[in-house]
Formats: structure tokens, sequence, C-alpha cells
């Protein structure tokens, strides 16, 4: 198997876990499950995220898809940034809980797009 391709296949992997681990992390503040937070899936999501970035990166050198000439992947980047920051604020228990559900949309929405960009690669 190439380099690409176990770089890819990790990479899809850890996206995947990322969306559920957010996800589980979402539902389990819904229910009133907040101490999950002293639990290992506090770091948990982080270590993946590092090694999704790790992956994300890896694939940049060694595939012809460049960040600013092709225009899914600097947009897959902006959506990145922003589920960053909006699931930072979805999961942050000082919030105040509407705050936090249009922050748990929108960075929903953003992972879905970045999806959608990384399977289409419309442009």
């Amino acid at each position: 198997m190439s380099g690409y391709l176990v770089l890819k296949s990790i990479h899809m992997t850890t996206a995947y876990l990322t969306i559920g681990l957010f996800v589980l992390c979402l539902l389990l503040d819904a229910i009133g499950k907040p101490n999950w937070r002293t639990t290992p899936l506090r770091w948990i999501p982080h270590a993946n995220n590092t090694v999704l970035i790790a992956t994300a990166i890896g694939l940049l050198f060694v595939s012809p898809w460049m960040v600013f000439v092709h225009g899914w992947v600097t947009a897959k980047l902006f959506l990145l940034i922003g589920y960053i920051g909006a699931g930072a604020v979805a999961l942050k228990d000082t919030r105040r809980t509407p705050i936090r559900v249009v922050a748990a949309v929108l960075a929903l929405v953003q992972v879905l797009a970045i999806v959608h960009l990384a399977v289409a690669k419309p442009f």
C-alpha cells in the first residue's frame, strides 16, 4: 500500500472519529451528563484531532493538491478553523444553552461541508 493510501486511510478514520466524538460529547451534554469532562473523553478528541491534522499535512506533501491553489482544499482549511471555533463554544459548559446550541449547529454544518468538499472536490 502506498504512503498516500495509508495517510488517506488514517485521515479518513480520524475524521469520522472526530465527528463521532464531537456528537457524543454534545449528546452527553444534552442529556445532562457533563461529567464526561472528568474522563478520558476530555482528551481523546484532542489526541485524535492531532493525528487528523498531521495526516492532512502529510497528504499535502504526497498529493498534487495545494492550499491556496486548489479551492476545495482552501475552503476545507477555512471551514476547519470555523469548526474548531464553533465546536469550542458548543462544548464550553460556562456558555448559555442557546449560544451553545447555535454553535453546535454551526459546527456540524461546517463539518458536513468539509466532508462534502473532501468527497466531491468541486473546484
